[in-house]
């Protein structure tokens, strides 16, 4: 299964007459149904918990979850202020990425899931970045995108062990 069609939602249509920097996306199937994978991203607080390059998380509003609900990530030297601007219970969540380097406009992530049988969700990471308006920007921002698109793959991976942990305990 490829994960659903990559179009470009409303909130990412870029603002200039440039072509966009295409998006990266990455699927990975997990054993797992689509709700214990769906709570571990709708603790949007708790990326520390799965994603192995978050050294630390917090919210940032109250509550912390649903369109709106912002958290702060440190990763690496960095921290990151990540907000969500979609938030569709059990199937789709997005939000902007704030304090990356001054070389994009914007930087949206996305997460899609699907259920592929009872025991097994397909999880789609599709990164979006808007480049700053100079034309060395263009070049930086596609350079990022592929790194995001590789820490994605990563987080995939994070919460394919963290879905599975959490199936593969006794009740």
């Amino acid at each position: 299964m490829s994960g659903p069609p990559h179009r470009r939602p409303e909130w990412s249509v870029p603002t200039r007459s440039e072509p966009p920097i295409p998006a990266t996306s990455c699927t990975r199937t997990i054993h797992a149904p689509p709700t214990p994978v769906w709570s571990l991203l709708a603790r949007f607080d708790r990326i520390v918990d799965w994603a192995p390059d978050v050294a630390h998380s917090e919210a940032m509003t109250d509550p912390p979850f649903g369109v709106g609900a912002a958290r702060r990530v440190q990763v690496r030297r960095m921290t990151l202020v990540e907000t969500a601007l979609e938030w569709d219970e059990g199937s789709a969540l997005a939000y902007t990425i704030d304090g990356l380097p001054p070389v994009v406009d914007r930087v949206v992530n996305r997460w899609d899931l699907e259920a592929v049988g009872p025991d097994r969700t397909t999880v789609t990471t599709t990164v979006d970045v808007t480049p700053g308006p100079r034309p060395p920007m263009r070049l930086a921002a596609a350079i990022l995108t592929r790194v995001m698109g590789r820490a994605n793959a990563k987080m995939l991976a994070g919460l394919d062990r963290a879905a599975t942990a959490t199936q593969e305990r006794p009740s």
